[in-house]
């Protein structure tokens, strides 16, 4: 229930801000032939931004939980109205002069959306979303009539703000019926407004991360942006201009954007592609901005379009793996990149124009298909399966499949991998800086948007992906040098230093090749690749460096470029090819020094995220099976065994090098489990293990024949000594569960004995990695305080003591036995007559109440009993 309210709320949300929006437009468009029109346009722009956001928000969250039609009209409406609103921002600034200059502005972005809404409206139909199909159809039809009253006036506004008010009435009406179906507690559903018939198939039909619903967007945006370009090679418009950047650049935004949610849906290919198209379109918006401070238009750099090409090339080559029409989709962009080396004036000639009306007609027919296809049963053909199918006959190339298919490094990670990109950047902000600059004229050249979005923004994404998957050093190596490029592009392609070239800037970019420097020790550890990656990279600072005191040697951009470039394009290759097949056809090879203990267990030992039931059963049946497991506790993590495979228990115990004096202890879910042998133990200390657990008290109890009941045989010997065990039912279901499918587990702290505990799974990693079977990973430990240690070898006697008051205070223990002895008193004492021994019991229990008669710590358990206990115990 409390699922489907926030589903509703969200779904709710996205309708009524695209009311709200409809409303806005419907007056401006009533009013729009009065001298004065109502709302001034810069701040309708400013209102159709904050709306954008909005929609934006409710499309992403609704997307979370479920597939929907919703997704893609909230994302597909925020992009239109965030542009459409920076236009009118423009023309109420007075940077759009006249009629024209409006329309040329407008038009392309309006004939994308047009088609974009129909194709939406029509899914939508087809799929019976009826609320969502309406909207869509009038706010095509909107838009429609928009394009025509601009080119003849014998189309009023007043068509346009009709449209506009039947989304509005629309949305009022789905906004009543949520309304009255919480009013009413689910008793009026009026028709069209429930959302609960179609959930069970979205559900179905998409289980989590399988599918990336974002792809639709992110195709609609290379409508978009082909648009513009394409508009004015068929002539619709008359010029390409400033007016026009809103659209690309809105569309560049929103494509890194859908780029992160795409890792967000595992998906690494469609993440990839669509950085790669964000960088077309911030370079198209660079070209359009150009002409405001020049005449002339700008050129492009041949080398950094043919390497581009390249990779477009080689991701098509794997995208034929998801389906062929994926991987012909992409064709397109290799000849678009190809067209632009092959014209100087790249994005304004008529061939990268053509190739542009290309691509806004396979964008359309690739949005229809992948939005047909996302209903349970609606299937359009798209070659799927046909080159998986071909190479499940090959030995060589084999296909990661399965629930390790994403993986991450160590533990849990929301994200894919986003190494793929940050290569791929590496190589197209390395091509881009090996070309000839004019230097009156810097800018001159198309540069800036290569170094800036590739090797910048984009670096610093796959930075930050690569710190959520537990890269530490790839993140940290990724976003120094992301800044850099940031920093040192604009510096000098540019023209920033200033008349004089200043020593301040050789010394910041001195400390850029030290903090390299570090780095590149750094890779010693991790594999070749990666120092030879960090290596050559001192290249390139070297290289601004140079040029920062006007001493580049003639060729030296060139070869620094060649070596960077290639090492980096087997960097990409070696990423593209180890995240699809399972051999390692582009090995990243070895590190160069290997450290005892550290990293040993990275490519043998699984890592299983603890938020899945499946990866628990997993462990389970490890443990089942004879195998050692280090698991996250309500404390730290620790390694595991399970206590009815002696060898297992061997293992474990010499695994971490236990040391003699310090044995592992014993965990349960449920006093169930030592049922059998519930007799084995005085009443007392059963009732008083049944008020402690779960909970972070371990509790140390007389060794007994009970734990022949464990079936530990001969490997009894390592767990407790042998006068005792500590025993423990933790407070985390994880363990509980676990425990529950396996049985009783012995355990030991996860680390060599006499090193600190792991208090994360990346921790154990270092430590035993190559010595356990498998670690489930949860993050960082919930509590880094150890737990109560508490001797109850003497309790029937009336004594209890404290080996280590840990993260339970000793008050709260002792609250606990006062009030087990307070119910062994009652119980006694309704009996006709009490024995010697509860009588000493019911002394004793008065004698707690007052505070007197507990013998605590030192005074019953001398401090260097701890070697009695369990070593494990005494941390966790």
């Amino acid at each position: 229930m409390a699922v489907r309210k926030a589903e509703s709320l969200h779904y709710s949300i996205g309708l009524l801000g695209i009311s709200a929006g409809s409303l806005l437009l419907a007056v401006h468009f009533y009013t729009l032939s009065r001298a004065a029109p109502l709302i001034p346009s810069t701040a309708l722009g400013i209102l159709l931004l904050i709306l954008s956001s909005l929609l934006a928000y409710a499309g992403i969250r609704r997307s979370l939980r479920n597939a929907s039609l919703l997704l893609s009209l909230c994302l597909t409406i925020s992009v239109f109205w965030c542009s459409y609103g920076v236009i009118f921002i423009l023309g109420g600034q007075g940077v759009l002069n006249d009629t024209g200059d409006f329309r040329n502005a407008l038009v392309p972005g309006l004939v994308a959306f047009t088609l974009a809404l129909l194709i939406i409206a029509v899914v939508g139909f087809l799929h019976r979303e009826v609320i969502l199909a309406m909207i869509a159809s009038a706010l095509s039809l909107a838009s429609a009539h928009e394009i025509a009253m601009h080119y003849n006036t014998a189309f009023g506004s007043s068509a346009v703000a009709c449209n506009y008010m039947i989304v509005c009435l629309v949305g009022g009406y789905f906004a009543l019926g949520r309304i009255l179906y919480f009013l009413s507690k689910e008793k009026i559903v009026l028709p069209g407004t429930d959302l609960a018939k179609n959930k069970t198939h979205e559900q179905i039909k998409s289980p989590s991360g399988s599918v990336n619903h974002f792809a639709n967007t992110g195709l609609i945006l290379n409508m978009l942006s082909a648009s513009v370009f394409g508009c004015r090679l068929l002539g619709v418009t008359s010029k390409l201009f400033i007016g026009q950047v809103p659209w690309l650049w809105t569309s560049g935004i929103y494509q890194i954007g859908v780029c992160i949610l795409s890792y967000r849906a595992m998906d690494t290919l469609m993440a990839t592609f669509f950085g790669f198209t964000s960088i077309l379109k911030f370079a198209g918006g660079y070209c359009l901005l150009y002409p405001v401070w020049q005449s002339e238009e700008p050129s492009f750099p041949i080398p950094f379009l043919v390497v581009f090409a390249i990779l477009f090339a080689v991701l098509a080559l794997f995208f034929t793996l998801k389906s062929l029409v994926d991987g012909l989709y992409l064709l397109f962009y290799v000849a678009y990149c190809i067209a632009i080396a092959c014209r100087p004036k790249g994005f304004f000639e008529g061939g990268p124009q053509g190739m542009d009306v290309a691509i806004f007609v396979a964008s359309a027919l690739i949005t229809l298909i992948y939005l047909y296809n996302t209903k349970e049963g609606a299937k359009i053909p798209t070659g799927k399966g046909v080159v998986k199918a071909l190479l499940a006959h090959s030995s060589f190339l084999k296909l990661r499949e399965g629930t390790d298919l994403h993986a991450p490094y160590l533990g849990y990670s929301k994200y894919a991998d986003a190494e793929v990109l940050g290569y791929a950047c590496s190589v197209l902000a390395s091509f881009a800086i090996m070309v000839t600059r004019d230097p009156q004229d810097p800018l001159a050249t198309v540069v800036v948007p290569w170094v800036v979005v590739a090797g910048g923004i984009l670096k610093l994404l796959g930075g930050s992906v690569a710190f959520a998957r537990g890269k530490t050093l790839e993140s940290s190596a990724f976003i120094l040098y992301g800044i850099m490029w940031i920093i040192w592009g604009l510096t000098r392609y540019s023209s920033l230093y200033g008349t004089t070239r200043s020593f301040h800037t050789a010394v910041g970019i001195i400390a850029f090749m030290l903090f390299n420097g570090f780095i590149v020790f750094c890779t010693l550890f991790l594999n070749i690749t990666w120092f030879f990656y960090s290596l050559t990279f001192l290249l390139i600072p070297v290289s601004f460096l140079l040029d920062a005191i006007s001493a580049v040697p003639a060729g030296y951009d060139i070869a620094a470029t060649l070596i960077f470039g290639l090492v980096s394009f087997y960097c990409f290759l070696s990423a593209l090819f180890n995240s699809i097949f399972e051999s390692s056809c582009l090995p990243m090879s070895r590190p160069i020094v290997q450290l005892s203990g550290v990293g040993g267990g990275m490519n043998k030992c699984l890592h299983l995220p603890a938020r899945k039931a499946s990866s628990v059963k997993r462990i389970a049946d490890i443990l089942k099976n004879g195998g050692t497991c280090s698991i996250p506790t309500d404390t730290v993590y620790v390694l595991v065994a399970a206590c009815n495979r002696p060898d297992a228990v061997e293992k474990a115990h010499h695994s971490k090098q236990q040391a003699q004096e310090r044995p592992m202890s014993l965990w349960i879910s449920s006093l169930k489990q030592l049922e059998p042998a519930k007799h084995l133990f005085t009443p007392l200390l059963w009732d008083f293990m049944e008020a402690a657990w779960p909970s972070p008290i371990s509790l140390v109890v007389p060794r007994g024949e009970w734990v022949d009941f464990l079936g530990m045989k001969d490997s009894a010997k390592y767990v407790g000594t042998p006068q005792s065990i500590a025993i423990r039912i933790p407070d985390c279901s994880v363990t509980t569960h676990l425990i529950d499918l396996v049985g009783p587990i012995v355990v030991t702290s996860a680390n060599p004995t006499g090193e600190a505990d792991t208090t994360h799974h990346n921790q154990v990693y270092a430590k035993l990695g190559d010595k356990v079977d498998a670690v489930l990973c949860d993050g960082p430990s919930p509590e880094n305080i150890a737990s109560t240690v508490v001797d109850c070898t003497k309790i029937n006697s009336g004594n209890i003591g404290f080996f280590r008051v840990g993260i339970i205070p000793k008050s709260q223990v002792l609250q606990i036995l006062e009030q087990v002895q307070k119910k062994y008193t009652v119980v006694h004492n309704s009996g006709p007559v009490i024995a010697k021994g509860q009588e000493e019991h019911m002394s004793h229990s008065h004698a707690v109440h007052n505070g007197v008669g507990m013998a605590i710590s030192e005074e019953t358990v001398p401090v260097q009993s701890t070697n009695d206990i369990c070593e494990s115990h005494t941390r966790f």
